[in-house]
């Protein structure tokens, strides 16, 4: 990192600072304000166990209970999802890729909605929701069906994996769409779900996602390079001494992981993993070894945004945030379809 442009360091420190005013502006505003400078100072106590106070006791409740979980979760459903959408779109070279192209969303989906109508909602495991459970086990058993369908000898091409992906998608959606057909009083719950959000979310869920997030990104920055040369097509990077097969053959499991664990945790968020990689694309430029972190740093605060705005806009109604970044989201995709899905690959 030391041969990095001193440019590149700027956009690290100026994306870390944007998240540290994305957590503390998320933690501040709700039914009750809590002024910034508690909410550092009561972060603070939680993290070194510093026993000072200066604020009510309700503050630190409402904190530590509700709005950090909420928070932290958001800001690593971000990270995921960006990371996740990176590493797509290096694998098939295509911008608009996203970290639901292999179907993961529709297994995961898919496992929500068995957990929440035939199973009987939210029922625990070892403390633990099945909802969740069954959308994580949903997506890595899709993931691991596309990628076998999609394997020809040791090799799997992209094109080969996009079409399976589409496929079984498909199929899993319809899958989902009959059983919400006779959802009947879950169906609201269903819908909910499917829609996305943070609501009623804790501690547990942070831990659930904790470590796939603290394995995914570092595995992904070691990658990079790879990924630098895949950018110049797979015989080019075999050339290079890129072991073409076994590269996608991680990022592939990384990538669908780190989607899986954002998804059990947030129901379907989507755009996210295909706008926030394209945006940090435009200013950074190609690079995977700036992209990744960038794209970690601007897609949690992008998500801890966005639900900011999805339980205060209309409060105390929550809209779902798959809404809210679909609003987004959506304009923008319209924006890289004018541009031909090229920009700056």
């Amino acid at each position: 990192m030391g041969s990095w442009p001193k440019r590149n360091w700027i956009y690290l420190v100026s994306l870390m600072l944007l998240l540290l005013g994305s957590v503390i502006l998320a933690a501040s505003v709700g039914a009750v304000s809590i002024p910034a400078d508690v909410v550092a100072r009561i972060f603070l106590k939680g993290v070194s166990g510093f026993s000072s106070r200066g604020w009510p006791e309700t503050y630190e409740v409402i904190l530590l209970k509700i709005r950090f979980p909420r928070v932290i979760l958001a800001a690593m459903v971000g990270m995921a999802l960006a990371v996740s959408g990176v590493a797509f779109q290096g694998i098939f070279k295509n911008p608009m890729a996203d970290p639901y192209i292999i179907g993961v969303s529709s297994g995961a989906a898919l496992g929500a909605t068995i957990a929440i109508l035939v199973l009987g909602g939210w029922v625990g495991v070892f403390g633990f929701s099945l909802v969740p459970l069954l959308a994580f086990s949903g997506a890595v058993a899709t993931t691991l069906l596309v990628y076998n369908l999609a394997r020809v000898g040791s090799r799997v091409p992209v094109t080969t994996l996009l079409l399976a992906g589409i496929a079984v998608g498909t199929f899993l959606s319809a899958i989902t769409s009959f059983l919400m057909v006779l959802g009947g009083k879950d169906l609201h719950a269903i819908i909910f779900w499917l829609m996305g959000g943070f609501s009623a979310k804790n501690w547990d869920h942070v831990k659930a996602v904790a470590p796939f997030i603290f394995l995914g990104l570092p595995i992904s920055l070691v990658y990079s390079r790879d990924l630098n040369l895949l950018l110049l097509g797979e015989e080019r990077a075999r050339q290079l001494g890129v072991e073409v097969e076994s590269l996608k053959k991680i990022l592939i499991t990384v990538a669908s992981l780190l989607a899986a664990s954002a998804v059990a945790v947030s129901g379907i968020v989507g755009f996210v993993g295909l706008i926030i990689p394209h945006m940090v694309r435009l200013v950074t430029g190609p690079d995977h070894r700036i992209l990744i972190p960038c794209s970690a740093l601007f897609g949690a605060s992008f998500v801890i945004l966005t639900d900011l705005l999805a339980r205060t806009i209309m409060s105390p109604t929550e809209i779902p945030l798959g809404i809210i970044t679909a609003l987004f989201g959506a304009p923008f995709f319209i924006y890289l379809l004018k541009r031909g899905g090229k920009a700056t690959f």
